[in-house]
């Protein structure tokens, strides 16, 4: 068998590939597109933890890991390395306390009812297009200090971005393109909050500063404002569209879990930690190899793309009874759903509050729903994985 990140198999079902990489190749190489992989749950959280094997420098997606010249060095915090990404997260951190979270609570639930309250009384509608994908990223726009006029504009530049066709691990000229703007956008926005600050997150980006290890003071400079921005933005919309869109489909299939949080809607929690195990909306993290490391026998070498593939190691039964069940009630310790080791993810608090209300508000409105698989789409995207259509009939 063959691991092809951008495939149609993959894009479609990569579940029974991904058993086959952690059972006969736990350490596996792909000479066509010149990566290797880690597949198994103790190797995949053991990578993530090592930032000084497997560096994040030289981006997260395959054309990012195999440019020579690597420009996404930099670029965000995303692909930094200590102690540039320490600096980094101190400073960005202050906006994800657990006070400023709960703060933007009644922020998500007013777009969250609004967006439901809007559908109901059809009798048909699309689960991703008509609610799980203009939500998330209302509510993280609307933290960032985004007008809302422009909010859903970012979600298509987002989605142009992600956007792999088979085989190519490029992006389109239109990604290329939409990236440009995406970053441009941000610049002015943030020159525009220099000169009239207000209560958001890049105002706060603006004035936050830390204390060097040599006793200087620091602040964000625009780009660096612009880049965490772009990743939140893009992060913070597509993890939570993804999740939300495959917690519909996931019941529906397995009409019994959602019963259950029918019967007990304080099982919500529970529902979104066991929808990032079972369909990670992020498949896989790219690093690369510092340093020559030993994985079951096998040289994994220096200089080397390395996808960390925490699709399958989430799924692997040497950590989880019964992994290929989806079941609500399951104990979930150590979880990769939103990322480990250093650049675990600074919102995953807010991701998780998010994915929650969004499904506690869809069993109050929706309690009996069907989809209409013969009708869903999936996406084809760099490392994110999920539905782009979900036609659901509600009664």
């Amino acid at each position: 068998m063959e691991f092809n990140p951008l495939s149609d198999d993959f894009f479609d079902d990569p579940y029974a590939t991904y058993r086959w990489l952690r059972d006969e190749a736990p350490c596996y190489h792909n000479e066509h597109f010149g990566f290797w992989a880690l597949s198994r749950f103790e190797d995949v959280a053991a990578a993530h933890r090592d930032w000084r094997t497997f560096s994040s420098e030289h981006g997260l997606t395959l054309d990012q890991l195999t440019d020579p010249e690597n420009k996404s060095k930099g670029q965000s915090i995303i692909v930094m390395d200590p102690p540039a990404h320490d600096r980094m997260r101190r400073l960005v951190s202050r906006a994800f306390t657990p006070r400023a979270i709960t703060r933007m609570e009644p922020i998500a639930h007013e777009i969250i009812t609004g967006l439901l309250d809007d559908v109901i009384g059809e009798p048909e509608f699309d689960a991703v297009l008509d609610f799980a994908a203009p939500f998330p990223i209302e509510v993280i726009s609307a933290i960032l200090g985004v007008p809302k006029a422009d909010r859903q504009q970012i979600r298509h530049w987002t989605d142009l971005m992600l956007l792999r066709r088979p085989d190519d691990p490029k992006p389109t000229q239109e990604g290329l393109h939409a990236a440009l703007e995406h970053v441009l956008y941000f610049i002015e926005l943030i020159r525009d909050k220099r000169a009239h600050p207000s209560d958001d997150m890049i105002s706060q980006l603006i004035e936050v500063e830390v204390e060097l290890d040599d006793g200087s003071r620091h602040r964000l400079t625009d780009e660096e404002i612009a880049g965490f921005s772009t990743l939140l933005a893009a992060a913070g919309a597509e993890t939570v569209t993804k999740l939300v869109g495959s917690a519909v489909v996931l019941f529906h299939r397995n009409p019994g879990e959602w019963q259950k949080l029918l019967d007990d809607p304080g099982r919500s929690p529970a529902a979104v930690e066991e929808t990032l195990r079972y369909w990670a909306p992020s498949q896989y993290q790219g690093r690369f190899s510092h340093q020559d490391s030993e994985w079951h026998g096998v040289t994994l070498p220096a200089g080397q793309p390395v996808f960390l593939i925490t699709g399958a190691a989430n799924r692997d039964e040497r950590e989880y009874e019964r992994p290929d069940v989806f079941d609500i009630d399951r104990p979930i310790g150590l979880t990769l759903g939103l990322g480990h080791g250093i650049h675990s993810c600074l919102g995953a608090a807010l991701a998780r509050l998010e994915s929650r209300m969004a499904i506690e508000e869809w069993a109050r409105r929706f309690p009996r729903y069907e989809v209409d698989e013969a009708r869903c789409a999936r996406v084809n995207m760099s490392n994110v994985a999920g539905y782009s259509e979900v036609p659901v009939r509600v009664g």
